[in-house]
C-alpha cells in the first residue's frame, strides 16, 4: 500500500500544473493533500471525482483558506471531521478516516503566526490531538499532514538562526516529543538519518534552489504499523507548492 501526503498550497493550483497527471502516474493508494483553499463546489468535476478515487473534503467556512481532501481506492467505513476545538474545526483541518485494519487521520496543523501570535492556538490544537490520540492507543494509526513544525535541528537547514522562530521553538517541537512518546514512529526519520531532506521551502531568494529547507511535514505510524514499513520518500523533485509530496509504501 502506498500512501502520499501534499500541502498543495491550493488544490485548483496546482491542478493548472500536472496534478492529475502526477497524481495518476504515481498510482499511490491513499492521497492525503493539505490546504486545498477551496469548498468542493468550486473544484472541476476532475478534481471531486478522481477516477478510480473516493474524494473527501473537509473545507474550511472561509472561502479559499485552509481545508483537507483524501482521494483514497478504497472506500472508508466511516468519516470524521472534527477533533473537538471548534475554531480548529472551523478551518477545515482534520479528516480521520476508520477503514478495515487502520485509521489514517489528515492533518493540517496551524502555522502559529510569523510573530507568534498564534502561538498559543497552534499549542491548544496538538493539546486535544494528543488527548485524541491517548483514547486511541489500542488502534492502527497513520497519521499524515502538514505539521508545521521542525522536529529535530537536521529536520532544517539552519537550526540555530532559527532556534527562537515560528515552527521551531522549544514549545512545538515538544509536541513532536510528546506524539513520540505516545508511540507514535516517524515514518521517514525510521529509514533515513541524515540531513538535507526537506519538504518545505520559503518563496524567494532562491531557497529551493539551494535547499534551504524545513521538514515540516510527515507520516507517523504507531509501532504495529510500523513493521510493515518497506519505503519511506520525500518527492522533492514534484513542484507546484511551497511544499513537496512525502509518502510510504506498506507491505
Amino acid at each position: 500500500m502506498k500512501i502520499i501526503s501534499w500541502n498543495v498550497n491550493g488544490l485548483r493550483s496546482v491542478y493548472k500544473k500536472g496534478f492529475l497527471e502526477w497524481l495518476y502516474k504515481e498510482d499511490a493508494d491513499i492521497y492525503c493533500f493539505q490546504e486545498i483553499k477551496a469548498h468542493e463546489s468550486q473544484l472541476s468535476f476532475e478534481l471531486t471525482l478522481p477516477r478510480g478515487y473516493k474524494a473527501i473534503f473537509n473545507s474550511a467556512e472561509k472561502k479559499g483558506y485552509s481545508g483537507v481532501a483524501v482521494y483514497s481506492k478504497k472506500v472508508p467505513l466511516r468519516v470524521n471531521n472534527k477533533l473537538g476545538l471548534d475554531y480548529f474545526d472551523k478551518q477545515g483541518r482534520i479528516l480521520e478516516l476508520e477503514f478495515e485494519d487502520f485509521i489514517l487521520i489528515n492533518l493540517y496543523m496551524p502555522h502559529g503566526g510569523r510573530m507568534k501570535d498564534k502561538l498559543v492556538y497552534k499549542l491548544a490544537s496538538y493539546k486535544a490531538l494528543l488527548n485524541k490520540l491517548a483514547n486511541m492507543y489500542t488502534k492502527q494509526i497513520i497519521i499524515s499532514g502538514d505539521f508545521n513544525i521542525a522536529h529535530k535541528e537536521v529536520d532544517l537547514a539552519r537550526p540555530k538562526q532559527n532556534q527562537n522562530n515560528i515552527m521551531f521553538t522549544s514549545e512545538e517541537r515538544a509536541q513532536i516529543d510528546q506524539l513520540v512518546r505516545a508511540g507514535f514512529i516517524d515514518s521517514f526519520r525510521l529509514l533515513h538519518k541524515g540531513g538535507g531532506h526537506y519538504s518545505w521551502w520559503p518563496y524567494g531568494l532562491n531557497a529551493r534552489g539551494i535547499n534551504l529547507g524545513w521538514r515540516i511535514d510527515y507520516i507517523f505510524l504507531t509501532k504495529n504499523i510500523a513493521q510493515n514499513l518497506k519505503r519511506a520518500f520525500i518527492l522533492s523533485e514534484i513542484v507546484g507548492s511551497d511544499h513537496c509530496p512525502v509518502g510510504i509504501e506498506l507491505d
